[in-house]
């Protein structure tokens, strides 16, 4: 958790090597990620974003897309399990249904992405920012499929939301690049500050 400009962003980048860390190292399994290939360490992330991404292609084909040879089964337990199912189902031709641009809102489009990571389990999940841009009734929907999505693998959840990452294990304060403060939601609320102050200015009014 951070304002903008802080640094989360960065640290993801740094996570998925697409920079190099100029000091200490990122492990994943107890081995540093700068001592094995580029690819190697990207097959071991998917991610989550803000901005979705479809393609024009069928539903079917969308949750697909990253695993070439899923059966219809899988894509419908994918779906179903990150909350999809039902809309895909209402849609023209169901999961044969050509999606364009303006065919889903937008949390429908977030639930779709969620379903096509769903369908690959990776061993780590970055959700960067990926509920910022959806209504809150969606929301709810949305962050019902992050946490079966995240359960039984290692998850960075970046977010401005906090009500997105109150019940992490570890929450970490960024500010002006550096973790200002770390720790559980409670842990944070009683040392009274940066993070205090986050979550009052969003919750004091509620």
């Amino acid at each position: 958790r951070g304002e903008m400009g802080a640094g989360k962003t960065t640290l993801v980048n740094l996570l998925m090597r697409f920079y190099e860390i100029q000091g200490g190292k990122i492990c994943i399994d107890g081995i540093p990620t700068n001592q094995v290939k580029r690819e190697m360490v990207h097959s071991q992330f998917c991610m989550v974003l803000q901005d979705t991404w479809i393609k024009h292609a069928t539903g079917k084909e969308n949750i697909a897309f990253g695993r070439e040879g899923a059966s219809d089964d899988e894509i419908i337990a994918a779906a179903k399990a990150a909350r999809a199912h039902g809309f895909i189902k209402r849609l023209k031709d169901g999961y044969d249904t050509v999606i364009g641009d303006d065919d889903l809102s937008e949390g429908e489009r977030q639930l779709l992405c969620i379903a096509r990571v769903m369908l690959l389990r990776p061993p780590v999940l970055i959700l960067d920012e990926a509920t910022s841009s959806i209504d809150t009734r969606t929301e709810v929907k949305v962050q019902d499929a992050f946490t079966r999505l995240m359960q039984g693998r290692t998850s960075f959840v970046v977010a401005h939301r906090l009500s997105t990452v109150r019940d992490a294990d570890c929450i970490i304060v960024m500010k002006d690049g550096t973790v200002f403060e770390s720790g559980t939601h409670e842990k944070l609320l009683g040392r009274g500050g940066l993070y205090t102050e986050l979550y009052n200015s969003q919750f004091s009014a509620k």
